[in-house]
Order: C-alpha cells, then sequence, then structure tokens
C-alpha cells in the first residue's frame, strides 16, 4: 500500500501542472525522445496516445511495453488477464514503420487493446471462454471483431479474464471467476466483485493495463461491469457488431462492445467494430451502409433540445441503493441544465407483463437455452484443431465435470443442465413462439412502448437496472459514471465470502436506452453529460500501477 500511496502523490503533483497549463492532459514524466510530457496512463485517452505517437513523444513499441509491465505489476492481485499476445511487440513494431512512412489507418492505429477470453484471434493465444475445454483450439480465423480491430490498426495486447463461459454455466460461482484466469477483482476496493462477465475488460480499462478493452453482453455482461468500474460502456444493439467466431451464448441476444475510460473511447472502438459481416445474419438488419463516425457526435452540447424518459416504475428502491437513487435523481437537474426535457414517470407500458414473463432472465429463457445448446456444437465444430473432441453440450458437460481444475462440483453446471434438458430446440414451433414473447417483452411492453408513448428520444435509469430490459429484444445501452458509493457503506461478502459484493468507494452509472441502431444519439447524449459531470475524475482506485510510459523509455 505504501507504493500506491507515493504513486497517487506523484499524480496530484502532476494535476497542479496540468492546472497551470503544461498539458491538455495529465502526464506522469518528461519522454526522453523530444523532451515533452508522458500522458499518465491511468488517465491516458485515445486521443491523448494518438497526440503522443504523432509527434513522436513514444512509439506503439513503447506502449505495448509499459502496459504489459503494468499488467504483470497488479495481475498476481487482480487476475485481470488471462495471458499477453506474444506477438504484440512486433505487430507495434510493424504499426510503428507505418506510421514512420507517412501512413496511418485511423484512431486506433497502434493503440494497445485487451479482449475478453471468448472473442477468437488466430495468433498465438488461445480463446477459451476461461476453460480448459478450449484450450488449445483453433480458430479458421480471426473473429469478425478482431478482424476489424487488427484492420483499424489496434493492437490486440492479450486475453482479459471474465465471467467463465459468459456467466453461463454454473447457478453457484461468481462474477470473474475462471478456471484458467482465476478470480479476477476490482480495483477500487480490496477484494471487490468486480461484476461480470466482462470483468477482466472492466478492470484492465479502469486502471491503464490497456488503453482500451472490449467485451461481450447477453445481459448485463458490458454494462455491469463498466459501470461498477467507473467506465463508459456500450451494449450496442443486437446485430450491430458481428458475433462470428465469438463464444456463444445466444444468437438473438449476445453482442460485443466497448468498456472505455471516456465515450468519445468506446465511440472510436464501436466505428472500428460495427457493421455488416455474410457471416452473421443478425448483422443485415443494420439500417445503414456505412458505419457512422460515433466519435463525431461527441460534444458538450449533445443534449440540446433532446426529450428524455425516466420509466419510475421500472426502478427498484432497495435497502442498499439508496446512494445510486439519490445521485440519479441529482442528475436532473443537470440534463435540464444541458437543454434536455425530463419526462419523469415515462413509465414502461406493461412491466407487470415483462415481471411475469419468465424469459426475462437469460438464466432461465427457454429462448437463451435453446440457442445455446445449438451454438456452442455450431462454435465447436468451427475450430480447425480441437483438443478435447468436445463436439456439443452433453460432451461439455461430461468434460468440465470429470477435469478437476473446473472446479466441479464446487462450482455446478446448472446453467447447461437446465438448457440440455428443454423441450424446445431452436427453430420449432414452440421457439419461434417464445421468441415473439420475448420480443414484445423487451420492446412494445417496456423501451419501445415507452419511447413511443411519450415520444422521447431515449430512456435514462440507474446502470445497476438496466440490463435485462434491453436484453431480450436486441436494445442499446449506453452507461457513464454517475458516481461512487460513500466512504461508510457497510461492506457486504458474496455467499462464498471471496468477494465484497458492496462496499465503500464502488462505483456506479447511469443508463440510456434508445432505439435499435440509435447508438449514435446514444453516444452523443452520454458525451454531454460526461462532460459536464467527469464523475470518473472524482475517486481513484485503491490499487494503480506504477509503471508508466518514462519506465520503459
Amino acid at each position: 500500500m505504501v507504493m500506491f500511496a507515493i504513486r497517487f502523490s506523484l499524480v496530484v503533483l502532476t494535476l497542479l501542472s496540468v492546472g497551470s497549463g503544461v498539458s491538455a492532459c495529465i502526464t506522469y514524466g518528461i519522454s526522453p525522445r523530444n523532451g515533452q510530457p508522458l500522458p499518465d496512463l491511468l488517465y491516458a485517452t485515445i486521443d491523448d496516445l494518438q497526440s503522443g505517437l504523432a509527434a513522436g513523444t513514444f512509439t506503439s513499441v513503447d506502449l505495448v511495453k509499459a502496459y504489459v509491465a503494468r499488467i504483470h505489476e497488479v495481475n498476481p492481485v487482480l487476475h485481470a488477464v488471462i495471458e499477453t499476445n506474444p506477438d504484440a511487440l512486433s505487430t507495434a513494431a510493424s504499426l510503428d514503420a507505418e506510421r514512420a512512412g507517412g501512413s496511418t489507418r485511423g484512431m486506433l492505429h497502434g493503440i494497445p487493446i485487451c479482449i475478453k477470453d471468448n472473442i477468437a484471434t488466430l495468433d498465438k493465444m488461445n480463446n477459451t471462454a476461461g476453460s480448459f475445454a478450449l484450450l488449445g483450439a483453433i480458430p479458421p480465423s480471426d473473429s469478425t471483431v478482431a478482424a476489424k480491430l487488427k484492420a483499424a490498426g489496434a493492437v490486440i495486447i492479450g486475453k482479459c479474464n471474465l465471467s467463465q463461459w459468459a456467466n453461463y454455466r454454473s447457478s453457484n460461482s461468481t462474477n470473474g471467476w475462471t478456471s484458467r484466469g482465476g478470480q479476477t477483482m476490482g480495483a477500487y476496493y480490496p477484494m471487490q466483485d468486480p461484476s461480470g462477465s466482462s470483468s477482466g475488460p472492466g478492470v484492465v480499462s479502469s486502471i491503464g493495463l490497456a488503453a482500451a478493452a472490449v467485451g461481450t453482453e447477453t445481459s448485463g455482461s458490458i454494462i455491469s461491469p463498466a459501470s461498477r468500474n467507473s467506465l463508459a460502456g456500450i451494449k450496442p444493439s443486437v446485430g450491430l457488431t458481428s458475433r462470428y467466431l465469438v463464444v456463444p451464448i445466444s444468437q438473438t441476444q449476445d453482442t460485443i462492445g466497448p468498456l472505455t475510460r471516456t465515450m468519445m473511447d468506446a465511440a472510436y472502438i464501436l466505428s472500428a467494430i460495427a457493421g455488416q459481416d455474410s457471416h452473421d445474419n443478425y448483422t443485415s438488419a443494420i439500417p445503414f451502409e456505412t458505419v457512422p463516425d460515433y466519435a463525431a457526435e461527441c460534444n458538450s452540447k449533445g443534449l440540446k433540445s433532446a426529450k428524455i424518459g425516466i420509466p419510475r416504475n421500472a426502478m427498484t428502491v432497495s435497502a442498499t441503493n439508496g446512494p445510486e437513487i439519490t445521485a440519479f435523481n441529482a442528475s436532473i437537474k443537470i440534463f435540464e441544465e444541458l437543454g434536455a426535457t425530463i419526462v419523469d414517470n415515462a413509465n414502461f407500458p406493461d412491466l407487470a407483463g415483462y415481471q411475469n414473463f419468465t424469459g426475462a432472465s437469460y438464466t432461465s429463457a427457454p429462448v437463451v437455452g435453446a440457442d445455446f445448446v445449438a451454438d456452442i456444437a455450431n462454435y465447436f465444430n468451427e475450430m480447425t484443431t480441437n483438443p478435447n473432441g468436445i463436439t456439443n453440450l452433453h460432451q461439455l458437460i461430461n468434460y468440465t465435470e470429470t477435469y478437476v481444475p473446473e472446479d466441479y462440483p464446487d462450482r455446478d453446471v446448472a446453467r447447461w443442465i437446465g438448457a440440455a434438458s428443454l423441450n424446445i430446440t431452436m427453430g420449432d414451433a414452440s421457439y419461434y413462439t417464445a421468441l415473439l414473447q420475448q420480443y414484445y417483452y423487451g420492446s412494445n411492453a417496456t423501451i419501445l412502448g415507452a419511447l413511443e408513448k411519450y415520444d422521447l428520444d431515449a430512456l435514462i435509469i440507474p446502470s445497476s437496472m438496466s440490463p435485462g430490459y434491453a436484453a431480450i429484444a436486441g436494445y442499446p445501452i449506453v452507461t457513464v459514471p454517475l458516481g461512487y458509493y460513500p466512504a461508510t457503506t457497510n461492506v457486504t461478502y458474496n455467499a462464498r465470502g471471496t468477494l465484497v459484493s458492496l462496499g465503500p468507494n464502488f462505483p456506479f452509472g447511469l443508463s440510456f436506452f434508445g432505439r435499435r441502431f440509435s447508438e449514435a444519439t446514444l453516444v452523443k447524449y452520454a458525451c454531454a453529460f460526461e462532460a459536464a459531470t467527469n464523475y470518473r475524475q472524482l475517486r481513484n482506485p485503491y490499487i494503480i500501477p506504477n509503471i508508466q510510459l518514462v519506465d520503459v523509455m
């Protein structure tokens, strides 16, 4: 703890120099290359990094060295990264050579990004969803998302830890645990539950173990860890980003999106990974031929004339979430000062129907279960090398129950047993009946119903309450930081006693709902709110890596 206290004092001194106009961003150290200030990697944005790269203040190789060193420094405590990319330095060197030759590919050129360990890459890294069942399996190509990141010039620095199988295995496991990567912990309180299932991406971005991270969501897996790690996060509309060669749960709900320290950074990444893909027919629903420049929507006046609703009947008040409700209610004035019209009590028209719908929770939804049975078999059968010879869910269950490192039966396979025992199959009549119900309760009964009834541009709600509503009909969510639990918050442990599920300084967020494929509008609103509040800068994590760019240069 002494090292981190010393580290924090240096950041404060640098902040003072920033306030006097020395630099537009928080800095740490001076470049030996050109004598210019170096960005502090705890705070550095993609814009900050691109400015330094363009000026020759540092290189992409320097960035990779620094981020990998930061990973090694704190990973023994936080377990946020399963493996680093042995080719990251050579990739960075190639991108540096392109830059030196006068060519760059865009805002991600030379930027190190960590991706969740269920997004396949055809390289020396594994893609396992945190399980030994997929260790050594080789895909036929990069996943579409990974290929798009590489084409945009990003350096995929490693694979982030997660809740195993994206939290679709056990009824009694923990957020951020995998057999391969151990237990991820958040950085805002000792033993903090990082939320999930994109637990590693959340922690990686929160303390600058990469410039940004990419995760996946079926229901809550981007929005929840983004909120719990004081990050911006985008859960795109299902179909905006391809799921090809991403370890699946449900083709009707799965989506891929960014977790970043700023909404601008999230926008850069979303533009890079969005778009149609012949390998994923859901992307054919994208209503535009050219992917929007989402970052172009970011400006401080983005909420002017917006009509924003609050679905009060969808908000729940508990014995512990008072700080979130208080902060959310206080935010209404901020929205109004930024030029938005707030329509309170823009309630979901059939909330009772949603609440009584058995498919509202992905852990028990028959459509999700049927999807998983078919989709996981398809994923295994796509592999060009499959060392464990697993080709279907029954074989996966048997492997997990018999391979000791998978920690069965202490962590059960209840989700899989439930899916395997369903009496509906993807494509049959009962499947489509359930799917139509799912789409109704996730749209007309809730989000779309409120947007249309009250003639709204968007809805806002505390992020801890947003995921389920948007999940079942594939609607987008954008989250930004809203605040932190007070220092007097009682420490509450999870059922296993292995993680703090709520405690002092835990971050929380505010979510925006919108119509399908309305991400550009939601990003615009979120950027304006973020610019006016800057809540992320109010608290630092309790654990911060010491290593900075200056240490590797």
